[in-house]
């Protein structure tokens, strides 16, 4: 339904900053929410920031005030801002989105996933 290519990733230094961008093509019946994922080695996937459809927006507890979720009016394009990055921000992050593909059936779409690497 929904295809998503993530870009911008690399390897940054502590205190340094990246935007990661998602690049999104199709559409969903009725999108949910697209967000941002990132799993670190040898952990779970986690949330890192949502914004949904009505245009709210939660982010982790440990990004809050570092990072920032932007989308363009279309919603084919969804950014992280990620500021005063430390070296538990290493990890593959994921773009999400999550929408209806008909009147009952949830479904997610993933991205491939950038690697982020922070370190000096």
């Amino acid at each position: 339904q929904v295809q998503l290519v993530e870009s911008g990733g690399g390897l940054v230094q502590p205190g340094g900053s990246l935007r990661l961008s998602c690049t999104a093509s199709g559409s969903f019946f009725r999108l949910v929410a697209m967000g941002w994922y990132r799993q670190a080695a040898g952990k779970e996937r986690e949330l890192v920031a949502q914004i949904t459809a009505g245009g709210s927006t939660n982010y982790a507890d440990s990004v809050k005030g570092r990072f920032t979720i932007e989308r363009d009016y279309s919603w084919n394009l969804l950014y992280l801002l990620m500021n005063s990055l430390k070296p538990e921000d290493t990890a593959v992050y994921y773009c999400n989105a999550r929408g209806y593909s008909d009147y009952k059936t949830l479904m997610d779409s993933w991205g491939q996933g950038t690697q982020v690497t922070v370190s000096s």
